[in-house]
Formats: C-alpha cells, structure tokens, sequence
C-alpha cells in the first residue's frame, strides 16, 4: 500500500470518527432535550395539581362559612 492509499485510509477512518462524535452528541442533545421537557410537563402537572387542591379546598371553606352563617342564622 503505498503513502496515498494510507493518507486516504487515514482520512476515511478520521471522517468516520468525526461522524461517529456528531452522531453521539445529537443522541445526547435529544435525550437531555427529551428529558428537559418532560421535567417541564410534570412540573406544570404539580403546579396544575397543587392549584386544583388550593381551589378545592378553598370552595370546601366556602360551603363550609355558608353552613355555618345558615345555621347562625336559623337559631
């Protein structure tokens, strides 16, 4: 194999490396922006949560100062 074969051997392996490393890092890219999201979606599912409890228990206190007045009133 004379110089210019390997210098062209050479150069293939390194492109195929070079590619290698991109591939790798756009894999990781998606899975960090997967996972990125996908806190942001549970988040937002606590905050949703935590707010639905807050108006629950608020609509509970509510109905339960107009029982209380309702039955102040009736004595």
């Amino acid at each position: 194999m004379n110089t210019d074969e390997q210098a062209r051997e050479l150069m293939v392996k390194n492109r195929h490396h070079e590619e290698h490393i991109q591939e790798s890092m756009l894999n990781r890219s998606s899975e960090e922006v997967e996972q990125t999201a996908n806190h942001i979606e549970e988040e937002k599912a606590r905050e949703l949560m935590a707010q639905e409890r807050q108006n629950e228990e608020h609509l509970q206190e509510s109905m339960l100062n107009r029982s209380s007045e309702e039955v102040g009133l009736s004595k």
